[in-house]
Order: C-alpha cells, then structure tokens, then sequence
C-alpha cells in the first residue's frame, strides 16, 4: 500500500503522536565524537538485562554510544516525548493496538532491509503482520521475545496423583472431574481483578477462532456473536472446577493460593511464574497448552510478542540503529534477557527455555501459537470488565451482542479506514 498522504485514525493516542511528526533523535553527540542512539522500552521489570547488554554494548563499540531506558509507565512517557518532538531512535514496545497506531500514523521505519530479520521465526512476523489495521508495505518491528499461556500446574502434584496432562477438552474435563474428587481445587482464577479474565479468555480462543477474526469483523466478514459462541460457553464449563467463588481472589490471592498447593492447575501466563515463586520458590511449576479442541492437532499455543524494537521513522543514524539491533538479537543477549524474564525467542535457535514452559515446548518449536485476541482490543472497550460481568451472569446472548455492538462503536475509525482500504483494493 502507498504510504503518501494516509489519514491517521481519530484516537487521541495517535493525534499526540501526529504533532511530533517531525522527530528530533540524539544523533552526533560533540562530546564524545561517538555516535549516540537512544532507546527507550516498556518493560521496567527488564531493567537489570538491559543494563548488563547496555554495558556489554558500550565496552565493545568505540563509535556508537548506547543509552537504554526502562522508565515506569514507558507508553505515557513515550507520547510525551513525541509531542515534544525529543522521540528516541528505538523503541522497545509491544505487539499490540499501540504498536499497530504507531504504522498506522507513519511513525515507524520501514526496516525491511534489516538482515536480522531472517532470523525470525515467521511465526511472530505473521502476528505483527496482522495486528496492521489494513495491509501495509514494509516490516516495521524486530519481534525480541513472546511470553506463553495456557495453563499452569503443580508438577509435583499431577505426578503424586498419576495425573495426565489432558490435550483434548473431554480430557480436561474429565481431569477437573477427577481433581475434584480428590478434595483439591482444579483450579485457581483470580477472577476478583478485571485483567486476569483475559487469561484464559486468550489461551481459549487461539485454538476455536482464527487468528485474523478481528480483522475479518473489520472487514463485515463475519460478527464475534458468531465466531466467540464456542468460547463464551466453554469458559462458562471452567468456573465450577474453581474456588466457591470464582470472584474472590485477586492476582495476588490467585498466585498465593497456587503456590501453596491450593489448586493442581492455574490458567495464566507464564509471566505469572515469578509471582508464583515469590511465595514458594520451590514450587515444580510445569505449563501445557490449553486443551480446547476434540483432537490435540487443532490445539494452538497463546504466544504474543512481549517485546520488539522499533526504529523511529527519522532517526538519522540508520546504520548505528541496525548495529543496536544486531547485537540485541545475538543469541548471548537473547539468552541473559530470557534467564532474567522467563521469556520465549522469537529469534531462531537453540536457546535453554525455563523449566516452566517444557509442556509447550513442541509447539514453540512447530511454530504452532497464535496472538493474543485482547492485542487487538481497543482499551476504550474495556473487554476485560464485560467478560467478567458475562462471567458472573452467564448470560452468553447478551454478552455476544453486547460485544458486537461495542466494537463497532469503538472501532468506527479503523473499520471506515478498512472500507476505504477495500473499495481501493477490491478483490484483496
């Protein structure tokens, strides 16, 4: 698709970032006569890896000077900088409907000539490929590392009891039944906290619904009334395998409850490991896919991208960024990030994964994990509050046409972008 004279979608995000259209990166820095790339990303709880690759990074270039900052609440800090025109090179973001406004408004370089990219697996650069609202020309991220979800369990446990992990949705249902029997709580929600819905929301629909389904909504190919039935009725089939009151407990009450050998079972992501081992570092924590589906063949695994890097549309040291980009992608950068995070490669390659992931380590492998459905969900939706009043009614009519109609409200400017985009292309 040109690129010339698109109009940016009429989110507020986006409108900040249009003012700071003309960008101002570090450049040249006088001083030291080194090149200086700055770059900023949001995962403040990564802040001790990018150190250490930030150091390693300087003490082996004597013409580029690397600055990486991991500020709190990166995103507001971000639109900000950009309104004031003092944008970084990179940014280390998401992939998500921020990642997917920033395209959209020309914010972001098209890196498509960036070598590293072959390294990828296709299967990340297929989920940043479909989080563009319509079909754009270039590659405009280097997806780093993705987190995984499903469903986590007490390995010691499963073990103790001679417990298989289910890969069939009959299979998990008859081992909830037989938990059950056993005294034990299958599972553990933290459903008191509106996110954590999401959870197993997202795990459940990567494998009933096709990865583009918001797309092809967009398109007025189908509705989510149709395409989320399956889901909505089975999360319903989980809540009795919980807690009395599956609303009760927090994230933090969930976690606790977890790792105190409350529950065999926890349907979260991986990021929730540390959390977990917080409070029983010597929990054996083990993870499977979430078994949805009549045979194990059509199962999908939950994999976003966590974290990529983006190269700011007028940063004037192209090169020197490309050479950042390079040695964050070597497999010893790679491997300190995912010992520090307990983190999934989108880099091809033979790294050491956490022990907690070995269940879903095949299909990390086959490149068989589709994104999270809430990264394409505008926030203004606030999709997590209406699954957990759904989850509290039950009521699977209401909730589908409900969804239906707020996300044709909330979504009117990319779905007229998308009927633009489609009247120019027909056929495609």
């Amino acid at each position: 698709m040109q690129r010339k004279g698109k109009k940016a979608v009429s989110l507020l995000l986006v409108g900040a970032m249009l003012a700071a259209m003309t960008l101002t990166a570090c450049g040249n820095n006088e001083n030291s006569g080194k090149i200086e790339i700055e770059l900023v990303q949001y995962k403040p709880e990564a802040v001790a890896a990018f150190e250490a690759i930030e150091e390693k990074f300087n003490a082996t270039h004597d013409d580029i000077h690397l600055t990486i900052e991991s500020p709190n609440d990166a995103m507001t800090i971000l639109k900000t900088r950009f309104i004031r025109e003092d944008a970084p090179d990179i940014i280390g973001i998401g992939g998500d409907v921020n990642f997917s406004s920033f395209i959209d408004s020309d914010m972001l370089m098209d890196i498509s000539d960036f070598e590293g990219l072959n390294d990828i697996k296709q299967a990340y650069k297929d989920i940043d490929k479909d989080l563009e609202y319509v079909p754009e020309e270039g590659v405009y991220a280097v997806p780093y590392v993705a987190n995984a979800a499903g469903i986590l369990y007490n390995r010691k446990m499963f073990k103790d009891h001679g417990w298989e992990i289910p890969e069939t949705w009959d299979e998990l249902m008859d081992l909830c039944e037989e938990i059950k029997k056993e005294g034990i709580n299958p599972f553990y929600f933290g459903f008191r906290e509106i996110w954590t819905t999401l959870a197993p929301w997202n795990a459940m629909c990567v494998g009933l619904v096709e990865s583009d389904v918001c797309r092809q909504v967009n398109r007025g190919e189908t509705t989510f009334t149709e395409q989320y039935r399956e889901v909505a009725e089975k999360i319903l089939q989980i809540l009795p395998y919980g807690p009395d009151d599956p609303f009760a407990y927090d994230y933090n009450g969930a976690c606790t409850a977890f790792a105190n050998g409350e529950s065999a079972m926890y349907p979260i992501g991986s990021y929730a490991v540390p959390q977990i081992q917080s409070v029983n570092p010597d929990l054996d924590i083990d993870s499977f896919v979430f078994p949805v589906n009549d045979k194990e063949a059509d199962n999908v695994l939950n994999s976003g991208i966590d974290l990529q890097f983006c190269v700011m549309a007028d940063c004037p040291e192209k090169e020197a960024a490309y050479e950042v980009l390079n040695f964050l992608l070597e497999d010893e950068s790679i491997q300190e990030y995912l010992d520090n995070q307990n983190a999934v490669p989108c880099k091809e390659g033979n790294f050491k994964l956490p022990s907690m992931l070995d269940g879903m380590k095949k299909y990390i492998d086959e490149g068989r994990m589709a994104d999270y459905q809430d990264h394409y969900y505008p926030s203004e939706m606030s999709v997590d509050a209406q699954i957990q009043t759904f989850l509290m009614k039950g009521d699977v009519d209401a909730f589908l046409a409900k969804f239906d109609k707020d996300w044709v409200r909330y979504n009117r400017d990319i779905i007229r972008k998308v009927e633009a985009y489609q009247a120019e292309h027909p056929g495609e």
